[in-house]
């Protein structure tokens, strides 16, 4: 926007902010409104988080195009970040249809917010970020698919992507989600092994067992990796050249309230 569209005006959402520690959201909305008036939100049609705010700032931006009838604001960001559910919260009821899966959004869909401010429903957008896949000590393939950007079932070998996710979720919330022994990952060659010892142990709580009674590591493996993308798995990506608070008082509110939000409206696409 910065190089090619200079005259279009940007704004971050933070959606599924309840998600995450109050202190996260605090810190990255710092950090981008350095860039971008940025805004947390939780998009739902009943309990809304940020939506004032946002209509506020829409109707600004079509208060500084004083000379046009209407203007058209677009959202956009990677697949399952939950687009279309921005727009049925600010709406306050279904106009898009929504699902907690990747790529649900097909099309453009215009959609009216107020007389003189129309919304732009977009399909997701993956960019290139090599940069993105060093930093997390992962190939890009295994960033790809833990942003949400692929669906699971749709993997040729969902135990590639498990070790990763493990790594980046602690170990008291993986034991809380799914009351089975894990602590951790010991690093180096051994995470193979741990990684297949969870999700093996995981299958044969849950019974899901091939014939012969081995464990189904491929159906555990979606199971995971849906859960990751879907937030019952806790996590987050602390702010950037900012040091994370000692005291992690906050950490059970934020696996409280991904287990709430399973109840929410803030899907993906």
């Amino acid at each position: 926007l910065k190089t090619q569209a200079t005259h279009k005006h940007l704004i971050f959402v933070l959606n599924k902010c309840d998600l995450v520690p109050n202190w996260v959201v605090r810190r990255w909305v710092s950090k981008l409104g350095e860039t971008a008036p940025t805004l947390a939100f939780r998009a739902s049609t009943t309990k809304p988080f940020g939506k004032g705010a946002l209509i506020d700032v829409l109707r600004q931006f079509a208060h500084l195009r004083h000379d046009a009838k209407q203007i058209s604001c677009g959202v956009v960001g990677y697949p399952n970040v939950g687009k279309s559910s921005v727009i049925n919260a600010l709406r306050a009821k279904a106009v898009c249809k929504v699902a907690p899966v990747p790529g649900e959004t097909k099309v453009w869909q215009y959609v009216t917010l107020t007389r003189r401010v129309n919304l732009i429903d977009c399909p997701g957008v993956v960019y290139d970020d090599p940069k993105a896949a060093k930093d997390q000590s992962d190939d890009a393939d295994a960033v790809a698919v833990l942003k949400g950007i692929v669906r699971a079932e749709r993997l040729p070998d969902p135990m590639l992507f498990i070790a990763p996710l493990l790594k980046r979720c602690e170990a008291k919330h993986v034991v809380a989600a799914y009351e089975v022994e894990f602590e951790g990952l010991p690093g180096g060659d051994g995470d193979q092994a741990a990684t297949e010892a969870f999700v093996e142990r995981l299958a044969r709580k849950s019974g899901r067992l091939r014939k012969g009674g081995e464990p189904d590591t491929r159906t555990v493996a979606v199971q995971l990796i849906n859960d990751w993308q879907r937030g019952r798995l806790p996590h987050f990506v602390a702010p950037p050249c900012l040091p994370r608070p000692e005291a992690e008082a906050e950490q059970p509110e934020a696996a409280a309230n991904a287990s709430a939000s399973e109840d929410s409206d803030d899907g993906g696409d």
